[in-house]
């Protein structure tokens, strides 16, 4: 009689644990909190690192009070945990929908830069594609566009030139792809854009020696020549000048200026 008893309650325990452990499933009843205790607690989240239960907190106060003083900080914080989190697509909506809401802030700037930024830290090796960092370029411009006497643009401002940099950069490692493959018009066109496009890049002295070496290779004499020579006046102590000179006058030809050269009008 006792054994059987014990049975029965062990199984009712069994249940009861089993209830619980099914009501754990379900999301928590919605309890409305004094927005201090919300923001501060995502505050000490943020603070120990755990952006996910922060950025939620930051939400939440939102949620919860709309209309409060707190609002539209809280939702720049969520922007920002979100970035700590290295979850920029959330990040970045967050911080266009601040945007979008306060566009007289004083903190909109930041949201400007954080964006950028957001964008800027996907920024991938130039083998891969650029998407991101025409993303970061676009928005990095856009922040010095609007805020030139922010804070942050001078930040912005050099990453803007790294950012153009690495564009170059790809095109420079295209250029040398179709120039292995003696495919010297595509090649051309590509040092070309470097030329245009980014004069003020590291990749220039490169990309003219390397237009050097196509027209050459294409039998385009006057060409060469001019652009070695553009080489020679702008980068007269680069190594990617004495390559050209010398290979020009291997070919007992020499650097020589040429005012119908497209060349010329770029510097």
């Amino acid at each position: 009689m006792i054994a059987t008893k014990t049975v029965r309650i062990a199984a009712a325990l069994l249940l009861g644990l089993g209830l619980v452990a099914c009501g754990s499933d379900e999301p928590p009843a919605y309890v409305e909190r004094p927005v201090e205790e919300l923001y501060n607690g995502a505050m000490n989240a943020l603070e120990v690192g755990n952006y996910e239960e922060a950025a939620r907190l930051f939400d939440e106060v939102e949620r919860q009070h709309p209309y409060s003083a707190w609002a539209s900080k809280a939702q720049l914080m969520a922007a920002y945990a979100f970035y700590q989190e290295n979850s920029y697509d959330e990040a970045i909506n967050a911080l266009d929908r601040f945007i979008e809401l306060h566009p007289g802030s004083p903190d909109v700037s930041y949201a400007y830069y954080l964006k950028a930024i957001s964008y800027y830290e996907q920024i991938s090796d130039v083998g891969r594609d650029q998407r991101m960092t025409t993303e970061a370029l676009n928005a990095l411009e856009e922040l010095v566009r609007r805020f030139p006497r922010s804070k942050y643009t001078r930040d912005a401002e050099l990453k803007i030139d790294l950012a153009l940099d690495h564009l170059a950069g790809k095109h420079m490692d295209i250029g040398r792809y179709y120039q292995g493959q003696s495919e010297y018009l595509a090649a051309i066109n590509r040092f070309r854009t470097v030329i245009e496009r980014y004069q003020t890049t590291t990749h220039v002295p490169e990309a003219l020696h390397r237009l050097v070496e196509s027209y050459l290779a294409l039998g385009i004499i006057d060409e060469a020549k001019a652009t070695a020579a553009v080489l020679g006046h702008n980068f007269p102590g680069s190594e990617w000048y004495l390559d050209s000179y010398a290979l020009l006058t291997g070919e007992n030809l020499r650097p020589e200026d040429s005012e119908g050269s497209w060349i010329s009008g770029f510097f």
